[in-house]
């Protein structure tokens, strides 16, 4: 059977994130995201460069970055994030329905929405309910792939088992946790030790970040 559309998931996650993003302090906007060097205003402007871009236009933009990710993503940064904070999160909201994305699987880009939702919400002690459905398709792509964030490499000989929904994966000393932290840990961001139980958490813990 096909699997289902990810994009309906994906613009009601982005629809909730900019919800939850109204009304933050400027402080709150410059609180340093889970991604390295990145405040949550960053976060945000990233996800509004991808969701702008289609893959027609992503090489060209590539090329004019000198081949580097890096370089096109500041640029990229230096766009999204001109003006008020609140310019920024206008900028978001004028994107939430979009359906263009880089090169990649369409579950690249649920996988992005709901990570980099957790990289802004997490620090700013903003909790939020994903469907089970969608994180465990997330995993299911991740634990595949080392394209990018090495997911594969990083649970190797491991066991990922969820204590909130039925999903396990892998041999070996076991990791247990809820089912968000399993795709956080997957894509490489530090998880609280509090949120996983098993003799591999040191393994698995050793290896993000």
């Amino acid at each position: 059977m096909a699997k289902s559309d990810p994009w309906p998931t994906i613009h009601t996650e982005r629809e909730a994130l900019a919800g939850d993003l109204e009304g933050l302090t400027d402080d709150q906007w410059r609180t340093r995201s889970l991604c390295e060097d990145w405040t949550v205003r960053d976060v945000l402007g990233h996800m509004t460069a991808t969701a702008k871009i289609g893959a027609g236009a992503f090489f060209p933009k590539l090329i004019g970055s000198g081949f580097s990710l890096e370089r096109m993503q500041a640029k990229d940064l230096v766009v999204e994030t001109a003006g008020a904070p609140t310019d920024t999160l206008a900028g978001f909201k004028a994107q939430v329905q979009s359906t263009k994305s880089p090169p990649g699987p369409a579950d690249t880009w649920l996988g992005e929405t709901i990570v980099h939702s957790e990289d802004i919400r997490r620090p700013l002690g903003i909790a939020h309910d994903y469907p089970a459905e969608a994180l465990i398709r997330v995993a299911d792509f991740y634990k595949r792939s080392n394209l990018v964030m090495g997911s594969k490499k990083r649970i190797a000989g491991l066991k990922l088992r969820a204590t909130d929904t039925d999903w396990s994966t892998g041999d070996g000393p076991e990791v247990a946790g809820p089912m968000l932290s399993l795709v956080m840990a997957l894509s490489g961001r530090k998880v609280p030790v509090a949120d996983l139980t098993g003799d591999g958490v040191g393994t698995l813990t050793s290896r993000v970040g």
